[in-house]
């Protein structure tokens, strides 16, 4: 029978034994006699009076997520639709904005307005979600389960439309690239599209795999771009911009996180050039980089390098609460020869490299963290809204409802400062960032990664049982609050990066104030 055949309910009604099995979801008849002994739930589920030959789409959707409905297995089970009736629930579209309540940041909420984005950021927005849910978001999916690093065609896509330039923000390397298809020029790009591909970039949840996508480069190629000579940058860039090569930042040890002037990893002068001996520690996309952004102890205080792999480079992964396909990585540089050419700036003066990025870093990190957090919102919402308990939505709970104003309240005041801050550096060349905003983006990242974790906490009680289930319902909320976590150590633990805020704010306490 084609699937648009169409039936009465009364004939629906007809099939409800184990032998003969009908049921209807959202308008559509499924004939599930063959499947029901497959059923992973059980056949007396099926056999439920008010699902065999009924209308089962309050039953269904209160156990399974709609993309269970759109999978080749299943939809192949539709033999039909009810006469009349036209379906309710509609998956959003591919590329297309959610219209769940602060599922998408104002500035993309139909009726609301916004000083800082214009209609070419909101083009730019529509290309960038349509490209990732295309072609990445697929990928997502099956490397996030079997803990591959990404495929080399998500790379390419990226390389096509100059996704991987973008990524590293405005400026000089865009010169002369066509940005996702010439919708925004090199000149006009700043970091609200940078911020647009960072929020995009996290829509799925797949942590591992949104970090094996080019978290590292994202922190490692910087001082590479900004201190590396001549010969060296182009080469790297290239290869890197054109999806062929890859980089990780090898700063952290086992001895040395945040304290970064306590690195034990030695570069010793030869006249040969460099040799590197040491180990670096929960290195992001270290088992498959081609370039190493390390630093190291010297004679003189500290360097940073850019080491090939090759001979005396060993690199093990290393497991984490999330998928291996982020490509955390035990490194061990043993005795390996760097030439000076690759010298990232001066030799004594690696600090300064290390530390000239880490603003913008945690700063793209704060715009995942939301983004990510928002994720949560929508799904928090959507169950709240058609999980039944005494016979009512969940939403009818005013424990549930304080749960949710919690969380919307957090997402929404931490993209208004992130926002704030976004513009702020639209505005101010590096210097006057480093002088003005070090202390306010450490706050952002702060409070973003806390009000996260809270999140979190909260979307496990709303779910329940389901929250800790790493598959059906509640699978995004198990897999979100297992590897929040990881955005609180990133680019800063939060209590140091707490510290910073603050001290900078004491150096530019007046004198002449008193209270």
């Amino acid at each position: 029978m084609a699937a648009t055949k169409q039936f009465t309910k009364e004939e629906v009604a007809k099939h409800a034994t184990e032998g003969d099995l009908w049921i209807i979801v959202d308008s559509k008849v499924y004939d599930l006699t063959k499947f029901c002994g497959m059923h992973p739930g059980g056949l007396s589920v099926l056999l439920d009076e008010e699902v065999a030959g009924q209308d089962a789409t309050e039953a269904f959707y209160g156990l399974h997520r709609m993309e269970v409905l759109l999978k080749p297995q299943y939809s192949r089970l539709q033999i039909g639709v009810i006469a009349g009736e036209e379906p309710q629930i509609v998956p959003r579209a591919i590329g297309a904005l959610s219209t769940v309540p602060y599922a998408e940041p104002t500035w993309l909420t139909p009726g609301y307005h916004s000083p800082y984005f214009s209609d070419g950021h909101r083009r730019f927005q529509a290309a960038f979600r349509k490209l990732f849910e295309e072609e990445i978001y697929p990928d997502a999916a099956l490397r996030e389960d079997d803990g591959k690093r990404p495929s080399q065609a998500v790379f390419d896509a990226m390389a096509r439309t100059n996704v991987l330039a973008m990524r590293l923000g405005p400026g000089p390397h865009l010169k002369g690239r066509e940005l996702m298809g010439g919708i925004v020029t090199p000149e006009e790009f700043d970091y609200f599209h940078e911020m647009i591909m960072a929020q995009e970039g996290t829509r799925f949840n797949a942590r591992g795999y949104v970090d094996g996508l080019g978290g590292g480069t994202y922190i490692g190629l910087p001082p590479i771009m900004n201190f590396g000579q001549p010969a060296l940058r182009e080469k790297v860039l290239g290869e890197v911009f054109a999806g062929k090569k890859f980089v990780c930042l090898a700063i952290t040890e086992a001895f040395a996180g945040s304290d970064v002037a306590g690195l034990k990893c030695f570069a010793k002068k030869t006249p040969e050039g460099w040799r590197v001996t040491g180990t670096k520690k929960w290195i992001t996309n270290g088992t498959f980089a081609d370039y190493f952004t390390v630093g190291c102890a010297s004679e003189k205080g500290m360097v940073v390098l850019c080491i090939e792999r090759g001979p005396g480079v060993e690199t093990k992964s290393i497991k984490t609460s999330y998928s291996p396909t982020a490509g955390t990585a035990y490194i061990t540089f043993d005795n390996v020869l760097v030439p000076f050419e690759n010298t990232l700036g001066e030799d004594g003066k690696g600090l300064q490299v290390i530390l000239s990025n880490f603003n913008h870093e945690r700063w793209g990190m704060t715009c995942a963290s939301i983004s990510s957090q928002r994720m949560i919102v929508e799904e928090c919402l959507k169950w709240a809204s058609q999980r039944k308990v005494f016979g009512k939505p969940l939403t009818s709970q005013a424990v549930i409802r304080a749960k949710l104003a919690a969380m919307i309240s957090r997402v929404e005041s931490a993209q208004a400062w992130l926002e704030n801050i976004t513009y702020q550096m639209c505005h101010m060349n590096y210097k006057q960032q480093s002088t003005h905003l070090a202390g306010q983006i450490a706050f952002v990242k702060q409070y973003a990664t806390k009000t996260a974790q809270a999140t979190a906490a909260d979307a496990v009680q709303i779910f329940g049982g389901r929250g800790i289930t790493r598959s059906g319902m509640g699978k995004h909320i198990e897999h979100y609050h297992r590897t929040v976590p990881f955005d609180s150590v990133l680019g800063g633990a939060e209590d140091v990066l707490g510290d910073l805020g603050v001290r900078q704010a004491m150096r530019k306490m007046p004198k002449n104030t008193r209270l």
